[in-house]
């Protein structure tokens, strides 16, 4: 019988390493931030979604505003893939992975008018960053300052990406 796609994890498989962080507290750090890979994986695909099927009179503006906050959402990626695999971990990226553990909001497909897009991408930026602050909780809490203060990087930068893409709607309220 096949297995399918959405059963659980394998437990994490963790590298030794000469860091001084315990081999639990690196496996469950593991484990938290590979959520949070799957959940940046998603908001990145979600941001090129806004990007390619945008339209109305804001296009222009709103096409280069999902891309550039795709890109940053990419540069976020990177940081936690590479945060994981510097503590032992292995960063579980893909497209499948992440689809199966993403806890963000479906995008909606069939929207096409730019603040349609706008509402969309805000609330995946919001769900995202609230996602990021309670890393920052954890890690804290896992005794681990550097993930805590990538997270609470990562946590300003969805911040101002959020306060771009909503200042498009706050003028009509």
């Amino acid at each position: 019988m096949p297995t399918s796609h959405a059963s659980l994890p394998e437990p994490a498989l963790m590298f030794e390493t000469e860091n001084d962080i315990s081999l639990q507290r690196r496996t469950e750090l593991n484990t938290l931030m590979n959520q949070r890979l799957a959940d940046a994986v998603d908001l990145q695909l979600q941001m090129k979604q806004a990007h390619w099927n945008v339209k109305g009179p804001s296009f222009i503006g709103l096409h280069e505003l999902f891309d550039k906050v795709n890109a940053a959402v990419a540069s976020y990626v990177d940081l936690i893939a590479e945060r994981i695999v510097q503590l032992g971990g292995v960063a579980e990226g893909t497209v499948r992975m992440s689809a199966g553990r993403s806890r963000l909001p479906e995008y909606p497909l069939a929207i096409a008018e730019g603040m349609a897009h706008v509402e969309a991408v805000a609330r995946a930026l919001s769900t995202f960053g609230k996602a990021a602050r309670n890393t920052i909780q954890e890690a804290d809490q896992l005794a681990d300052a550097d993930t805590a203060d990538l997270f609470t990087e990562i946590s300003r930068g969805v911040d101002q990406w959020l306060w771009f893409v909503e200042a498009h709607s706050q003028a009509t309220r």
